[in-house]
């Protein structure tokens, strides 16, 4: 049984295609109340961890735990938990993003009347009301990726696992996204999520894990991390101190 006061939990998770290593041995555990960053190179197995986490991939070795449910084991309770957005979320584009909603909350047997009322708070609260009944085909990127969000909030979930959520957006949608993720943390949720953008991650993540070859190298606060990392300042330098990126970065300050 997982630590019961997590609500995500990973134990020696790892994931080979082949004899090719994805992800090895990852330890660690995301509480209620917290957003926690995943950050890491291209390839380095951070799309791989989430989709373990959410039972879209089998591990081929440990457990990932949702609100105490095993994840192979009782994937039907940890799912009913979790919220998931993808990178590249699938959409039926043929539906109205208020028939979308709906869709969704269906398949999680909300009531009728929770579904419309759910569905209708969440198109507000994403500025997508005046677009709710014209079809997901002509929203643009950034409509799409907050239709996404908003369908993975529907059931009020206690995990929600974010894959690169704010990319592509413009800065006030982004703004409005990290605004809700900070508002579902302060509820008491469980916000694991992964960016490329250093700059997001180190003003709204509450603590940070950074993968590198499957492997964790680093797991703490940025105050913590910092200590990791000889008092490196920024994000962005810790993490290409722990990823064998620090040699671009002389690269780039002598061109300057």
């Amino acid at each position: 049984m997982g630590d019961e006061h997590a609500l995500i939990q990973t134990i020696d998770l790892t994931r080979y295609y082949g004899q090719h290593k994805a992800v090895e041995g990852l330890n660690f555990s995301v509480y209620g109340g917290e957003i926690f960053g995943f950050l890491g190179p291209n390839g380095a197995g951070k799309t791989t961890t989430m989709k373990m986490i959410v039972g879209l991939l089998r591990p081929t070795r440990g457990q990932a735990f949702v609100a105490s449910h095993d994840v192979v084991r009782e994937p039907v309770a940890a799912k009913s938990v979790i919220g998931y957005v993808p990178e590249e979320p699938h959409l039926y584009t043929k539906l109205s993003g208020r028939e979308f909603l709906r869709f969704v909350g269906d398949l999680y047997n909300m009531p009728a009347e929770k579904v419309n009322r759910r569905a209708d708070e969440l198109l507000r609260l994403f500025d997508l009301d005046e677009a709710a009944d014209s079809l997901i085909d002509s929203y643009s990127h950034g409509m799409r990726q907050k239709t996404a969000i908003a369908a993975a909030l529907m059931h009020d979930p206690r995990v929600l696992v974010l894959d690169e959520p704010t990319s592509g957006l413009d800065p006030r949608s982004a703004r409005l996204i990290k605004d809700i993720l900070r508002q579902m943390a302060g509820r008491g949720t469980a916000v694991f999520l992964s960016t490329h953008i250093m700059e997001i991650a180190e003003r709204m993540c509450d603590r940070i894990g950074i993968i590198n070859a499957g492997q964790l190298v680093a797991i703490g606060t940025m105050d913590e991390l910092r200590a990791m990392s000889a008092g490196q300042a920024s994000l962005e330098d810790i993490f290409l101190s722990l990823t064998g990126g620090a040699e671009y970065a002389e690269i780039a300050e002598v061109l300057q």
